[in-house]
C-alpha cells in the first residue's frame, strides 16, 4: 500500500461518481421546482446530490495534487521537445490548450457541439419542471401558511379547514409550508393541492397573472395562449403591429432575444392583451 496508488486510485473512483453526480445534476429540474415539489433520485434530494457533488470535487483535487506531485517526472516529460529541456508550449500542450479555449468559448458564443449539449440540458429541464409542477412563486414552500395564502389568494381560514379536514397536521398559520409538509411526510406541492379550493373568487377559470409566473419566459406562444384562453392569432397580430416577429412555436425568451427586446416588455404586452 502506498500513497501514490491510493491516490491514483482515489482520483479514479471520485472522477467515475463526479461522472455520476454530474448527469445527475443535468437531468434534474430547476431549484424552485425540486424544492417544491421534493424531487429525489435514488432517495436523495437535490441538495444532497449538489453536496456530494461538490465534496466529490474536493476530494478529486486533493488526490490529484498527490498524483501530481508523485509522477512530477512524468508530468515534465510531457513537456520536454526534442533536446529534452522544458518547454511549456509544446505542440502536446498547445492542443490540449486549444481543446479547453475551443470549449470554453465556444459555450460563452453559443456553438455547436457546445450549444446543443446546452439546449438538450434545458429541454430536459424543462421537461422535468413540467412533470413535477412549478411553484406559484419562487420558494414558496419557504411562506408561512399565512403569508402563503396571502400570495395564492386563498381564504386562509377555509384553506386551514380544507387542510385539517384531509388529516394535515400544523401548528398554527405561522409555521412554514415545507415544515407542514415535512411533518405529514408530503411535498410543499402535495399540500398546496389540498389547500386549492379555498382560492378567494375561484370559478375554475384562469386569469393572467400581473407579474410573470417562474418559468413563464420559457413558455411557448401556443402554451401561453392555451393556458390563458387568449386568441393567439390576435395576440400574434398585436406583436407585429409593434414590429415582433413571433412563432406559436417560439418561447417568449426566444422571440424577445431575437427581436432585440426583454422578456418583461413582451410579457406586458401579453397582460394588456389578456386583460383589456
Amino acid at each position: 500500500m502506498t500513497v501514490r496508488k491510493i491516490a491514483s486510485l482515489t482520483m479514479l473512483t471520485s472522477f467515475v461518481l463526479l461522472i455520476l453526480t454530474s448527469i445527475i445534476l443535468y437531468i434534474e429540474p430547476q431549484g424552485r421546482v425540486a424544492y417544491w415539489s421534493d424531487w429525489r433520485f435514488w432517495g436523495l434530494s437535490k441538495t444532497q446530490w449538489g453536496n456530494v457533488h461538490l465534496n466529490l470535487g474536493v476530494l478529486l483535487l486533493v488526490a490529484g495534487i498527490f498524483h501530481i506531485t508523485y509522477n512530477w517526472k512524468v508530468i515534465t516529460a510531457y513537456l520536454k521537445d526534442k533536446t529534452k529541456r522544458i518547454r511549456v508550449f509544446t505542440g502536446n500542450f498547445n492542443v490540449a490548450l486549444a481543446l479547453t479555449l475551443i470549449v470554453c468559448l465556444g459555450t460563452l458564443l453559443e456553438l455547436p457541439p457546445m450549444s446543443t449539449i446546452v439546449s438538450i440540458g434545458n429541454s430536459i429541464t424543462d421537461a422535468t419542471n413540467q412533470k413535477y409542477g412549478e411553484p406559484p412563486y419562487g420558494h414558496a414552500e419557504l411562506s408561512s401558511l399565512k403569508i402563503f395564502a396571502k400570495k395564492t389568494d386563498l381564504d386562509l381560514k377555509k384553506a386551514k379547514i380544507l387542510l385539517k379536514g384531509a388529516g394535515i397536521r400544523f401548528k398554527d398559520e405561522y409555521q412554514s409550508i415545507l415544515q407542514i409538509a415535512k411533518e405529514n411526510h408530503i411535498s410543499p406541492r402535495e399540500l398546496y393541492a389540498f389547500m386549492k379550493e379555498a382560492a378567494v373568487g375561484s370559478d375554475g377559470g384562469k386569469s393572467f397573472p400581473d407579474n410573470p409566473p417562474p418559468g413563464f419566459g420559457r413558455k411557448t406562444i401556443a402554451q401561453i395562449c392555451a393556458g390563458f384562453d387568449l386568441d393567439m392569432k390576435g395576440l400574434l397580430r398585436v406583436l407585429k403591429e409593434k414590429g415582433i416577429v413571433a412563432r406559436p412555436e417560439e418561447s417568449l425568451k426566444d422571440i424577445a432575444e431575437k427581436n432585440g427586446r426583454n422578456a418583461m416588455s413582451l410579457f406586458e404586452i401579453i397582460h394588456r392583451v389578456a386583460t383589456k
